[in-house]
């Protein structure tokens, strides 16, 4: 198959050339290649797929049925690889439950799915981490909930594997009762509040262990610019830390949450508005490592209730590469290349991956995505409904394998 008069982008940059394809590789790139099997990309991007690593299934259910339905999902909006969180229900903090959803991965009609372990037990102990990681976990997941002694322990195991250590920086005192950011909006609607230092306290926190270890850390779903300021400063002192935030974050503020808008619960919570300004402002200076959808889907029995009892999250993986690319490229926030960093190179590389570039000699893992083409997004548990987006993904190649949407 020939790819013809495309728009190659990758990390690197964008070029028009022609693809030529066989048995799932790339094998040539150059102008006016011919074949007998012509697909005409008529000016639209062949690119890689995206890579997100901070998904959850629906309503946190961990089941075949909601692992396939995710899969399908991912792919339709752009991804080719995603990363399951590992507090889902039941969380994946032992082998029973890490080989029930490994049987739940074999033959996905969508997205490849990898699964991250949970280092926390219910109890608040230690998970078996080494066992998890020998039989397949791709990363270990901790929430700072967890005391000193056991996130000392989770380095260590971080340090003796050479793995990435997925955190999420919280305080549960502080979480515990607030469903918001705390602020003049909380204030407003007599919500109780979250506030941004139960972050900022356990990034600083976890700093200086990554510092103490010499391990790396990612920082997921980061709400605070002070946090990015943080990890920013670190990475000068040569400590390895990186820095994840979601799509919303940069976009939406705690002003969302207006009239009760369950669907702007989040969590992390949405941040104030002169700080979605300060986040903005972080990744056009390049403080930002990955961006992630954040997807949380929900049952309407979770969210069409009061804004207290109310899950957290929303949705955004089925529209995700038309999402960053109207709301971060079109809007000259960033450039396509640097898109492409964010949601490609820099999560691969935090699973131990090399990806985001359109090379000869390698398996096809690409999309083509119109930019021409307009995509109205039908999906009430998004913040985005009913909103036209830019962009519609046409064609995904997985190896051999060739979606068409």
């Amino acid at each position: 198959m020939v790819v013809k008069n495309a728009i190659v982008c990758d990390v690197d940059g964008e070029y028009e050339a022609d693809i030529r394809i066989e048995e799932g590789v790339i094998t040539q790139i150059d102008q006016n290649l011919e074949d007998s099997e012509v697909l005409d990309a008529r000016g639209a991007y062949f690119m890689p797929l995206l890579v997100d690593t901070n998904v959850r299934l629906q309503d946190s259910i961990l089941n075949s049925k909601n692992i396939k339905a995710i899969s399908k999902k991912a792919l339709s909006g752009g991804i080719g690889h995603i990363v399951l969180s590992g507090d889902s229900l039941p969380a994946i903090d032992n082998e029973i439950v890490l080989e029930f959803a490994q049987n739940s991965l074999h033959n996905l009609c969508g997205a490849k799915v990898d699964i991250m372990l949970n280092t926390l037990q219910e109890d608040a102990t230690l998970s078996n981490i080494a066992i998890l990681l020998k039989k397949g976990a791709i990363v270990p997941f901790m929430s700072t909930v967890a005391k000193n002694n056991l996130a000392i322990k989770i380095a260590e195991y971080t340090q003796m594997y050479g793995v990435t250590l997925f955190c999420k920086a919280e305080d549960n005192s502080l979480i515990k009762n607030g469903v918001m950011l705390e602020g003049d909006v909380s204030s407003k609607l007599g919500l109780a509040g979250i506030p941004d230092l139960s972050e900022v306290l356990h990034v600083s926190r976890m700093i200086e262990i990554a510092r103490h270890f010499k391990i790396r850390i990612l920082f997921k779903s980061i709400a605070s610019p002070r946090s990015i300021f943080l990890i920013d400063k670190a990475k000068k002192e040569g400590v390895d830390v990186r820095c994840e935030v979601s799509l919303h974050h940069l976009l939406h503020s705690d002003e969302a949450c207006e009239n009760f808008n369950t669907t702007a619960k989040i969590d992390p919570p949405l941040a104030s508005r002169s700080d979605v300004e300060l986040l903005q402002k972080a990744l056009k200076d390049n403080h930002i490592d990955l961006l992630t959808t954040l997807h949380q889907p929900n049952s309407p029995v979770n969210k069409e209730v009061a804004f207290y009892d109310a899950s957290y999250g929303c949705e955004a993986l089925e529209d995700a590469l038309s999402l960053y690319y109207t709301k971060l490229v079109k809007s000259g926030m960033i450039s396509m290349s640097e898109l492409l960093k964010l949601t490609v190179r820099n999560p691969a590389n935090s699973l131990d991956q090399e990806k985001g570039h359109i090379k000869v000699g390698e398996k096809v893992d690409a999309v083509i995505f119109d930019t021409n083409a307009q995509t109205r997004v039908n999906n009430k548990q998004s913040l985005y409904n009913e909103e036209l987006l830019s962009g519609k993904v046409l064609k995904s190649f997985q190896g051999k394998q060739v979606t068409t949407f």
